[in-house]
């Protein structure tokens, strides 16, 4: 692997900034061998941030060393990255020396009520010159890690404060015993042999402690890392200049400058390395009986399940799952071998069994393009398109774009577009290729393309996932609470990350949680199933958060305001929410089993400029969205207003090209064919046609007996196929309907209709979370999910939500005038 590899997925992703740029700096050696074999007499340097190429002339050498004279351009670029990882590891150390500091006082007051402890910190080893003392006149703890070497900061606003030493008011408890306790002496262990059993009234202050313990030696732990791998760096990035440039600046150039650096100073490392240790013994204290070779091994089990968490980034989750959702469908079976007279073909069952299921496709549009079942032949190829079209779709015989890219192919070639006017004449293929492509690309399309702008800057930056963590963090270690905790950020990302990239997020930051439970815990099976209802629910939480409600808002006039849909969607997510909740805990019981968990760590690194900009760029985008009807003799539509993110986005360099490549234009594709499809069937006549087909079913049915119908057939068939799928084929249908029965409605039911939709997931292939879910594996490669799980539970809370929607629902879109 190149080292510059190594160093992506070895660094802390939230330091990624303040490492050894290794990449560009390797570009700008390769820009200086170039120059110097063109004899130029201008310089090129890099900007280190960005990778650009920026010319400049010859400036005064910093330097009389003749190495330095020779290799300056180099040696500059390198020293403003030495500078950078500077100032960050003298921030971090501050922070975390501060934090240890503290620790210790709480220690200090801890003593004061509690013997047992004072007995058992007398065991400390001293560790250098952080050694905790006790005195035995009055047992009262006293640290000097205060009088430890300290490098004044040189980063602006640090300061070296005394420790705080304060209680700690902890609600959570902690599945330590409190029998048999001994207020002095040895602190007595538990059965096993691997913790103390604590006197009851100090058990909420030592679990907090050993918390806290934790964090700080991950927290060191990664600081020591950070050092080691800009170490590296430095030296493998001064070889390959040398190497290249044949030069001998790697010696000069590490003596000079990289050793006398703060951050790897021996005694800056020595320092380090005892803070590490003496949070091994306090920890040892705190959960092993004073056994440090046990809390040691403990230390680094929880520093590996960080490691992985942390490196178990969205983006690279979404891959792998998108990958091992495009493997569901395949069999284990060997490919079996037939012979032609064009060779042998190796061929599996389900291949067959594909290929014979589009020629069955093919076969009936065959025969509805024959058949004569309208007065039109217009009327009757759109049938056939229709029908075609939504078989290729359910069975998934072709990625659903392509399908959708199939549907204009067809409209077009043959004819079944008509004019507007009262004539309804045949169009000629010209002009239906200017109708359908104007149709296609509709300001509904700017604004999923808007949406993705705004999930993609919050994800790039980290806000999704520090809002996500700092809100788990405070869930506690009681299943019930964090289960319904993680089910209200899942509902919440999908508002404005998409329902298809928040289960990802959420299951992401559920793994620590996962690994510390038993191999046959309940709890996990409900965690996972528990974020995949809510993100499906979350799914009708905001225009942008599915593509179904895309279009739904294509299929309404006036299209809703933001506003409209939050008073209406909101409710539903927070009732449908706590409904799921109150099933899940009555199907699994989890604290039967786990009564507690581990919890999540909230990120501590302060907001940065760009993420301020990000955030108040979003607030505005939404702002408006929810006030577009005010502003529409300014913008229009809500379309126009969508383009305001990617200018702010794009326009300033926050999101590149790449992350314009990485849009999920599968889906928009899929709506463009959905939009064409919809434009064909209204204007052949046969939306008209099937819908006053379906007015005569539900003559004399109210509007709310109408939704109820059309919400029963929507959720069985979004159930068994793809939720954008079912919109586009039956919302067209659904507003024609509404707007032809006694007392118009085509809004609510077009909007209750599509909820549903979202509400459909009952099988492990309704929609994108289900299937996300059950790809989840523990560690021993065994599925948290089966398909029972989701009859069990996904079925039951398809049901519950769709009554949410036809009562709760339907009378908060009477309150508004739907």
């Amino acid at each position: 692997m190149k080292f510059s590899h190594q160093i992506q997925f070895n660094a802390v992703p939230d330091w990624a900034d303040y490492y050894l740029p290794y990449s560009n700096l390797k570009k700008l050696i390769y820009l200086i061998e170039k120059e110097r074999v063109a004899h130029k007499d201008h310089r090129l340097s890099i900007d280190l941030e960005d990778g650009r190429e920026i010319a400049s002339e010859h400036t005064a050498l910093i330097s009389d060393n003749p190495v330095e004279a020779e290799n300056h351009q180099f040696v500059n670029s390198l020293n403003k990255s030495l500078d950078k990882i500077v100032k960050f590891y003298a921030k971090k150390e501050t922070e975390l020396y501060d934090e240890m500091d503290e620790l210790v006082g709480d220690f200090e007051y801890l003593n004061r009520h509690d013997a047992a402890i004072a007995a058992q910190l007398r065991r400390l080893s001293s560790v250098s010159s952080g050694e905790i003392h006790i005195d035995e006149g009055d047992r009262h703890i006293k640290s000097n890690t205060n009088q430890l070497p300290r490098r004044e900061s040189n980063v602006e606003g640090d300061s070296f404060l005394p420790a705080n030493i304060i209680s700690k008011n902890v609600t959570d408890t902690d599945p330590i015993s409190s029998e048999n306790n001994t207020v002095g002496g040895a602190i007595p262990t538990s059965s096993s042999g691997r913790g103390p059993l604590w006197p009851r009234e100090a058990m909420y202050d030592v679990a907090e402690l050993r918390k806290r313990t934790i964090d700080i030696f991950v927290l060191l732990s990664e600081l020591k890392s950070f050092v080691a791998l800009n170490l590296t760096a430095f030296a493998k990035i001064l070889k390959k200049y040398d190497k290249i440039t044949n030069n001998n600046l790697k010696r000069y150039y590490t003596t000079t400058y990289v050793s006398k650096a703060y951050p790897f100073k021996t005694v800056t490392k020595t320092r380090l390395n005892e803070r590490i240790q003496q949070t091994e013994r306090a920890y040892a204290i705190l959960a092993t009986g004073n056994d440090l070779d046990l809390a040691i091994e403990e230390l680094k089990t929880h520093l590996r399940e960080h490691i992985v968490w942390e490196r178990n980034t969205v983006w690279r989750d979404m891959i792998g799952q998108e990958r091992r959702t495009q493997t569901v469908g395949l069999s284990d079976d060997k490919p079996s071998s037939v012979h032609t007279p064009f060779g042998t073909v190796r061929i599996t069952r389900d291949q067959v069994m594909n290929y014979l299921y589009l020629a069955a496709c093919i076969a009936i549009f065959i025969l509805l393009m024959k058949a004569e079942l309208f007065d039109t032949i217009e009327q009757n190829r759109c049938l056939a398109i229709l029908v075609f079209a939504s078989m290729l779709w359910a069975g998934e015989v072709m990625p659903l774009f392509v399908t959708a890219l199939l549907v204009p192919f067809l409209i077009i070639t043959l004819r079944v577009m008509r004019s507007d006017d009262d004539k309804h004449t045949r169009l000629t293929a010209p002009d239906a290729t200017k109708k359908v492509f104007s149709a296609m690309f509709s300001p509904v399309i700017m604004l999923l393309l808007g949406g993705f702008t705004i999930a993609g800057a919050l994800s790039k930056f980290g806000i999704a996932k520090s809002m996500a963590t700092f809100v788990l963090s405070k869930a506690g270690t009681r299943p019930n609470r964090v289960l319904i905790v993680n089910m209200m950020v899942a509902t919440f990302a999908s508002m404005w990350i998409s329902n298809v990239a928040a289960p990802v997020l959420c299951f992401s930051l559920i793994q620590p949680i996962l690994r510390t439970l038993p191999v046959d815990s309940k709890f996990g099976p409900c965690l996972i199933i528990g974020i995949a209802l809510a993100s499906n629910l979350g799914g009708m939480a905001s225009p942008i958060s599915s593509p179904q409600n895309i279009i739904a808002i294509q299929n309404m006039n006036p299209a809703p305001s933001w506003g409209e849909w939050f008073i209406i969607s909101i409710p539903l997510c927070i009732m449908g929410n706590f409904i799921i909740w109150l099933w899940l805990l009555w199907n699994y019981n989890p604290e039967k089993q786990t009564p507690h968990i581990h919890t999540i760590r909230a990120s501590s690194d302060p907001i940065t400029g760009t993420q301020i900009y990000v955030i108040l760029v979003t607030l505005l985008t939404i702002a408006l969205w929810c006030l577009a009807h005010t502003y529409e003799s300014i913008f229009g539509d809500m379309g126009v207003i969508a383009i305001l993110p990617l200018l702010a986005f794009f326009g300033t360099g926050l999101l590149t090209k790449d992350d314009f490549n990485n849009f999920l234009w599968n889906v928009i594709v899929l709506a463009m064919g959905g939009i064409a499809l919809g434009k064909a069937v209204e204007s052949s006549g046969l939306l008209k046609t099937i819908a006053s087909q379906i007015e005569l079913m539900v003559d004399g049915l109210s509007a709310f007996e109408v939704l109820f119908v059309f919400s029963c057939l929507v959720l069985v068939i979004a159930t068994f196929i793809s939720h954008t799928v079912a919109a586009l084929i039956v919302l067209p249908i659904v507003a024609e309907v509404g707007s032809q029965l006694a007392d118009p409605q085509p809004r609510m039911l077009v909007m209750g209709t599509a909820f549903v939709c979202s509400a459909a997931m009952g099988l492990p292939v309704s929609g994108f979370p289900n299937m996300n879910a059950i790809s989840q594996e523990n560690e021993l490669g065994k599925p948290y999910l089966t398909t029972k799980d989701f009859l069990l539970n996904g079925v039951p809370s398809s049901v519950f939500a769709t009554l949410c929607i036809t009562t709760v629902g339907y009378g908060l879109m009477v309150l508004i005038g739907f």
